[in-house]
């Protein structure tokens, strides 16, 4: 049980699950990407840790860029995507694999789709450490998925509870007081 501002969490996914995970993503995108130029975009803040040990794993002629969106408030997404920080990559017949922390409502998946709309990629896909089907209201769903999860917050290995516990080397849920 580990303290993240007034909240209790308890340990979900471990260092050892998650890094086992994304050994195994990193082999998918390896065969599925290979001979092809690619494009990673990983959306921060929130994907930075999950972003650094995929592209340990991706052997790929590759390049990675970064975008910042923001929707959360606390430990509920405003239900309004802000575009922080913008693409500034030529994309053009490039292979774009968006790095996702997570994919819940998908509503900044869709947002940031918008965003590449028109910029001639050969092909576009979603990489999501985690996912939440039972949350998810988007219109694209994540091609690429390390762990679906329940409709709970979680916080550690990036996610963060008002800007705290991204450092944490596991993944907590929320535990909800009885």
């Amino acid at each position: 049980m580990i303290q993240v501002l007034d909240k209790s969490f308890e340990e979900f996914i471990t260092r050892d699950e998650i890094d086992r995970k994304i050994q195994s993503l990193g082999k998918t995108l390896n065969e599925t990407y290979a001979g092809k130029e690619v494009v990673f975009l990983a959306v921060l803040n929130g994907a930075f840790m999950f972003a650094s040990d995929l592209m340990k794993q991706v052997d790929l002629s590759c390049e990675i860029s970064f975008v910042k969106m923001s929707s959360y408030q606390g430990t509920k997404t405003t239900g309004k995507v802000e575009e922080l920080i913008g693409l500034n990559t030529d994309i053009r017949n490039k292979h774009v694999i968006i790095i996702e922390d997570i994919v819940d409502t998908g509503h900044t998946i869709d947002k940031i789709l918008s965003l590449l709309d028109g910029k001639d990629a050969a092909s576009v896909s979603v990489c999501t450490l985690l996912y939440k089907p039972d949350a998810f209201t988007g219109e694209s769903k994540p091609e690429f998925v390390g762990f679906s999860i329940p409709n709970a917050f979680v916080v550690g290995y990036g996610l963060d509870y008002d800007e705290k516990g991204r450092n944490l080397d596991a993944i907590y849920q929320i535990r909800e007081a009885n």
